[in-house]
């Protein structure tokens, strides 16, 4: 049986990917950070490691234990404003735990195949300013927050590896992504729950521009990336290719929940910059990957809005 360490696991996006490696028949190890009255989400199936990944020696001795066939670094502080206070603990958490655990799997584990990054369309930054346009996985990298910098860092490490020592690596860059069950901090969640209360909603800027991805679509470029020898050495781009202003989004929204209330934009704290515009080419991820989205914005969003109707109610 092949083995999985993955990072991430009681995060959005690693909570799904854990479950599905293990449905897959993977032997799944996951890496957490001990807090006291969380759990790992299936305990009997997810054999679970407790370690700060920015410990060397604690990575190190948990890589060389479990001695994993594969490794996808799916942890990070995700939340891009957070960064702006908080940027040490940021750039420690996002680009340390990288090296730590790159370096461990390629000095611990002898015959290992491959290395899974979650980089992140944050990198591009201010690179792509006309909606009619596209970023490639060869547009410039031009970072605008510690979380940017900090994954850039950590994509520039594993591709240094992969050259220097032929290290197997795998980069997948996904763009914004939403779907989200519990946290009503990133937009489209915010904006759902605040709609769904029938009260005024407070939103940021109204026309940045975002090329938005399902849950369901993000967790299975993972899966299909995981053993997949044409993917070594590559950055991948995953994304639907297609770009909605926050207005246009707020307003679709708006149509699916009945919201017929006030939305006050700009009305939240504004980030010291913020990338205008982000839509990507999925091109590679469809030849290398066999990838493409399946759910469309409206398909997603009534999914999401399902969900926070019912929690609310």
């Amino acid at each position: 049986m092949e083995k999985v360490l993955i990072t991430g696991v009681t995060g959005f996006i690693g909570r799904h990917v854990a479950a599905k490696l293990a449905e897959k028949g993977y032997e799944v190890h996951s890496i957490e950070r001990y807090v006291t009255g969380r759990y790992t989400i299936d305990s009997k199936k997810i054999m679970t490691h407790y370690a700060n990944l920015t410990d060397y020696p604690a990575i190190k001795h948990i890589v060389r234990g479990v001695k994993p066939d594969y490794c996808m670094h799916i942890a990070a502080i995700s939340p891009v404003a957070f960064g702006y206070e908080h940027f040490i603990e940021v750039t420690e958490t996002n680009y340390l735990a990288t090296m730590n655990l790159a370096e461990s799997c390629y000095r611990d584990v002898p015959y290992f195949k491959q290395f899974i990054f979650a980089g992140t369309s944050e990198e591009y930054g201010m690179t792509l300013t006309d909606r009619n346009s596209f970023l490639t996985e060869e547009s410039e990298l031009h970072p605008n927050s510690p979380y940017a910098i900090a994954k850039v860092a950590s994509d520039l490490y594993l591709r240094y590896m992969n050259e220097a020592y032929d290290f197997p690596c795998t980069i997948l860059r996904p763009f914004n992504t939403y779907g989200r069950t519990d946290n009503k901090h990133f937009f489209i969640e915010r904006t759902i729950t605040q709609m769904l209360e029938g009260k005024n909603v407070y939103l940021g800027s109204k026309d940045a521009v975002r090329d938005w991805m399902y849950l369901d679509d993000h967790v299975d470029a993972y899966i299909k990336s995981l053993g997949n020898e044409k993917a070594i050495g590559e950055v991948i781009q995953v994304c639907t290719g297609k770009g909605y202003t926050t207005e246009e989004t707020a307003n679709i929204i708006a149509n699916l929940v009945g919201f017929e209330g006030e939305v006050v934009w700009n009305s939240t704290q504004i980030r010291p910059l913020d990338a205008k515009v982000l839509i990507g080419d999925n091109s590679k991820a469809k030849k290398i990957l066999g990838w493409e989205p399946r759910y469309q914005l409206e398909e997603g969003l009534k999914k999401t809005i399902d969900h926070w109707r019912k929690a609310q109610s």
